[in-house]
């Protein structure tokens, strides 16, 4: 499924920094010495959490996944599970969550109060039980991308959120599609403006090096202007798309046209990349959970583990 798809599926679900924060790569490489981490988005494999999470993930498990991504968490659940209740069939599987995606929008923050509303500090209560590092949104609203000075408010609420969250010991995130360097506000695209809008020391930024192909954007060239500042990647590879939805779709792991070992060997050396996640959202007639199974050996073949 292209996607296209997935942005349907995001939307039913329920300070300026100079120099955009930027570090020298050099200070990153002797700084960044976190323990690098492997796992997978668990979208990837969307109609089999839909129907059987636990098998699903012990399958994954059993492939040699140790750590695993969320996509769902809708009334305050992962999957249908209770904060509890999902720990523990993860603990009890050996795998960690050390990511998840839940959508922030404007109505989870009360301009009134000057202060998030309850549901947003119980998702940011339920993301640290689950043992998460970062809380990370994947996808800001039609209504924010229109106007400039509404963006730089929101902004606001992201560092916001990242103040939310450090005081579980966690960063909040964003992560990226292709409008946010397709559209632009005051001649400049809402990637640069996020990126120099939000504070590295509480945002963190996940690149999906697939999503933004679609925009003509090239992960190599976001590395490079802005080292450091991916603390996480989705990797994905890309062909052309038989749909009509978008001109490209993700596949197997070199079975496409990015050149996606470099680009992840890139984060490792100077995007500030420890947190590779696999996803693939299309399949050419292959079984997701197969795919996922191919896309984890070819990065253990490119020595990522």
């Amino acid at each position: 499924m292209p996607s296209y798809s997935r942005r349907n599926f995001i939307k039913s679900s329920g300070l300026a920094i100079a120099a955009a924060g930027v570090l020298p790569a050099s200070l990153w490489a002797a700084a960044n010495k976190t323990r690098e981490t492997l796992g997978i988005q668990l979208y990837s494999v969307r109609d089999d959490m839909r129907k059987d999470p636990a098998g699903t993930l012990t399958r994954l498990a059993a492939m040699g996944y140790k750590y695993v991504e969320h996509a769902n968490y809708v009334d305050q659940k992962f999957y249908g599970y209770t904060a509890p209740e999902f720990k523990k069939l993860l603990d009890g599987l050996g795998l960690k969550m050390p990511s998840g995606h839940t959508v922030m929008n404007g109505s989870h923050w009360d301009a009134a109060q000057n202060d998030f509303t309850d549901k947003w500090k119980k998702t940011v209560e339920d993301a640290a039980y689950m043992g998460q590092q970062y809380v990370i949104s994947p996808w800001l609203d039609d209504s924010l991308r229109k106007n400039y000075d509404d963006l730089l408010r929101f902004m606001e609420v992201f560092n916001k959120s990242g103040e939310l969250c450090k005081k579980s010991g966690m960063k909040f995130g964003y992560h990226n599609h292709d409008f946010e360097f397709s559209v632009q506000l005051n001649n400049t695209n809402l990637f640069d403006l996020i990126l120099t809008n939000t504070d590295p020391s509480l945002v963190m930024q996940q690149l999906d090096i697939g999503n933004m192909y679609n925009a003509g954007a090239k992960a190599l060239d976001m590395v490079n202007k802005y080292p450091g500042r991916f603390v996480s990647m989705h990797v994905k590879d890309e062909i052309k798309s038989e749909s009509k939805h978008e001109p490209y779709e993700s596949t197997v792991l070199g079975k496409g046209i990015l050149p996606v070992k470099e680009i992840i060997d890139l984060g490792r050396k100077k995007g500030g990349t420890t947190l590779f996640i696999i996803e693939q959202e299309s399949y050419q007639g292959l079984e997701p959970l197969d795919c996922a199974k191919s896309d984890l050996a070819i990065m253990k073949g490119w020595g990522y583990k």
